[in-house]
């Protein structure tokens, strides 16, 4: 290994250890005032309010990412620019709002400029900030300190392990809000409507099992011959066999019939209920997708049997189904 590739690694590693203590210093530095941010914010979304973030250059970005995390898991939030503020976009804050400012200087004019009209307005105002004496913090309501010893820049001018501890903070006010509002995770899957994150949260084994026609149910009595015709009847793998109540008996599978097959023929003609598999695997109905995703991958089968809450045999997930449905 050569000293270059040694070299990058130290100075990579380096702005890892400068972050994490960054992150740190700011964890125990946690106290009444993030209590005070927290009830803030929880009073104003009562009331039907949102939480409005603003900042310029890297804080904004780190407000534009939180006001979406916020929004996604349950608190109404918004992101403003501070130039485009002042150029009508205040006119998107209602009475009932509060703002987030976000400068780690606490002397960014252009930030400035928008707080003191939003003021006026009579929004209240948070101030997340590095220094507790500056103009930004002076001029807030209620200010939330963020100091970090320095920057992971070796100037100590780029920010670095300010926006990261600013993006851990407001993480964990959107987490707080979510546990304490009660947001679940039905909830999330409601704001998550589409790709793989709504699809963990909200589709049931009933949203991807086959039913009716599309799967082979048989009694205990069928001979494995007329299970076979039923299984190619239905293109599926497996037939639930099951009793007069329709309640779960067994489960023959083709992978069953070949490994019976190559000991003794004669199986064709055997009753389904001599040679299935008692005590199969099964989910119901209302279980999530992923949960039959796990059971699949843990148990190494192929087929799912779906029951009903009474019992019942509702339907069968077959493994060739789930790639399609891109759970993970």
């Amino acid at each position: 290994m050569s000293n270059n590739f040694e070299n990058t690694l130290d100075l990579a590693k380096k702005v890892f250890d400068d972050e994490i203590a960054g992150v740190l210093q700011v964890k125990e530095s946690l106290g009444e005032e993030f209590i005070a941010m927290v009830e803030k914010c929880k009073d104003v979304l009562n009331r039907g309010g949102k939480l409005v973030f603003t900042g310029i250059g890297k804080s904004g970005y780190i407000g534009k990412k939180l006001a979406a995390t916020l929004a996604s898991t349950g608190s109404t939030s918004i992101f403003i620019h501070p130039v485009e503020a002042l150029h009508g976009d205040l006119g998107m804050l209602q009475k009932n709002d509060i703002v987030i400012a976000l400068s780690y200087s606490g002397e960014t004019d252009e930030l400035l400029n928008t707080i003191k009209p939003a003021k006026r307005l009579g929004i209240e105002v948070i101030a997340i900030t590095g220094f507790k004496n500056s103009t930004l913090a002076k001029i807030s309501d209620l200010t939330v300190p963020m100091t970090v010893e320095k920057e992971a820049c070796p100037f100590n001018l780029a920010p670095t392990t300010t926006t990261t501890a600013l993006l851990v903070l407001g993480d964990a006010l959107a987490m707080v809000l979510l546990n304490q509002r009660g947001f679940s995770k039905d909830d999330f899957g409601r704001f998550h409507p589409g790709g793989a994150i709504g699809r963990v949260v909200t589709m049931r084994a009933m949203d991807i099992m086959r039913s009716g026609a599309k799967f082979a149910k048989v009694s205990v009595d069928f001979s494995v011959k007329d299970v076979l015709c039923s299984m190619s009847n239905a293109r599926c793998g497996a037939a639930i066999v099951v009793d007069e109540a329709d309640k779960l008996l067994g489960i023959f599978t083709d992978g069953d019939f070949r490994r019976s097959a190559e000991k003794d023929i004669s199986v064709l003609t055997k009753k389904v209920g001599d040679v299935m598999t008692a005590n199969p695997s099964y989910v119901y109905t209302d279980d999530l997708a992923v949960t039959v995703l796990k059971k699949v991958e843990d148990k190494k089968i192929n087929s799912v049997i779906v029951l009903e809450r009474d019992g019942k045999v509702a339907g069968l997930i077959d493994v060739q189904d789930l790639p399609g449905l891109k759970l993970m």
